[in-house]
């Protein structure tokens, strides 16, 4: 039997992430995303549902979260279902709790609108992509850069 894990999700961090370092020197950032949906209502009213989901980033992927986004910051995290169970101390009683595990995030901009500014998650700090499959756009006013190797065809109709 096949199994699958993988949530996609696009919203805004609801707080500023937090990194930490386990002792053997691996981050992890902590962060908290708000995903919208409007829909219509019985009466025809259009209505608005808030999920807040919480994301858990490991290793480079949450040093890039730390550094870039912040609270309101929009996101589009892919990832997997993660259940936490514990027992608490105070009540003895078994607790859980669903995340996500970060796999790969895409920063989508400022808030209000503004252009990015930020390099791709998939990108390294000199903003060249990590691998040539991943292709981040250009920032605005920026032309985009030629193919290696050839020159561009202004005569395209596309």
């Amino acid at each position: 039997m096949a199994y699958l894990n993988k949530v996609f999700l696009i919203g805004n961090l609801t707080r500023d992430p937090e990194l930490r370092v386990t002792p053997k020197g691996t981050a992890i950032c902590q962060f908290g995303l708000a995903v919208n949906r409007q829909f219509k209502d019985e009466s025809g009213q259009m209505r608005d549902e808030t999920t807040f989901v919480d994301i858990e980033a490991w290793g480079k992927q949450g040093e890039l979260v730390s550094k870039y986004l912040t609270k309101g910051s929009p996101a589009m995290v892919e990832g997997r279902l993660k259940l936490d169970q514990w027992e608490d101390k105070t009540s003895g009683q078994k607790r859980s709790k669903l995340k996500i595990v970060l796999d790969n995030v895409q920063f989508l901009g400022r808030p209000g609108g503004a252009g990015g500014g930020a390099p791709a998650a998939g990108a390294e700090e000199g903003g060249q992509p990590a691998s040539p499959d991943r292709h981040a756009p250009p920032a605005r006013g920026e032309k985009p850069a030629a193919p290696a190797g050839g020159t561009v065809d202004e005569d395209v109709p596309f």
